[in-house]
């Protein structure tokens, strides 16, 4: 899976980057200069002490993510969970995270905040 694991990635999403939001997630988006979009997860103590839950936010994310991932421009994507994602149905949070990735689709790579170097 095309997952973000370093921290100068994280770190370049969250300080130059485009931004969408929902009620249970909100999005950050750079453009990555490769051909394929990558995923990263930032799913916090504060939106649920227990890691179940927590876990179960991920999973519901990555698996959204794997199958829209193919219409998604080039961006690499930084989702972050809201308190109010915690508790709610999975139909609910797999709605919103379709909306999310709808308008990403509609995003060209140039609108990103740029590559990262490396």
């Amino acid at each position: 899976m095309a997952r973000l694991r370093r921290s100068a990635d994280f770190l370049a999403l969250r300080q130059t980057s485009g931004r969408l939001g929902g009620r249970c997630f909100s999005v950050r988006y750079r453009a990555n200069g490769l051909s394929l979009a990558r995923l990263g997860l930032a799913v916090s103590r504060r939106v649920s002490k227990r890691a179940v839950e927590r876990n179960r936010l991920k999973r519901l994310v990555r698996e959204s993510f794997r199958r829209e991932r193919a219409l998604l421009p080039a961006f690499d994507i930084l989702v972050i969970a809201q308190a109010t994602a915690a508790g709610q149905p999975g139909d609910v949070l797999a709605g919103e995270l379709q909306t999310l990735w709808r308008r990403l689709a509609a995003l060209k790579p140039s609108e990103g905040a740029g590559t990262i170097v490396r």
